[in-house]
């Protein structure tokens, strides 16, 4: 599967939120039940969250960095980690990632090497 893109949004992997997210997938789904199918959705490896001003994405960023995210590695190049930000044009990310692909035709972004299948959104979710 993929996910739909609109304006500013806030990628993790599953995976990542399993190892690192305090409580793993489970307590993610449960803090952010509030916001299921309005900003944030998910699929088998992903899980979206946006924004629609670059001020309130930052915020989004320090959150998850403070509960131990990594969000940006810069050793002689900077790149995002544990999660990335694509911003509204959905043509580009804002940092390289080495885990994202972008299908600008489709607004969607699925887990390199995987098929996109099917797109989680708010419609349809």
């Amino acid at each position: 599967m993929a996910i739909a893109l609109e304006h500013i949004n806030f990628i993790v992997r599953r995976v990542t939120i399993e190892e690192k997210y305090p409580g793993g997938w489970d307590q993610c789904l449960i803090d952010h039940a509030s916001s299921l199918d309005t900003r944030v959705w998910y699929d088998e490896h992903l899980f979206r969250d946006g924004a629609m001003n670059p001020i309130d994405m930052e915020n989004l960023v320090n959150a998850w960095r403070d509960i131990g995210f990594q969000a940006v590695l810069i050793n002689g190049e900077k790149k995002w980690m544990d999660c990335c930000v694509i911003d509204e044009s959905f043509e580009t990310l804002s940092l390289s990632c080495d885990w994202i692909e972008i299908d600008i035709a489709g607004e969607c972004a699925f887990l390199k090497d995987e098929d996109p299948g099917e797109i989680a959104g708010r419609h349809g979710f």
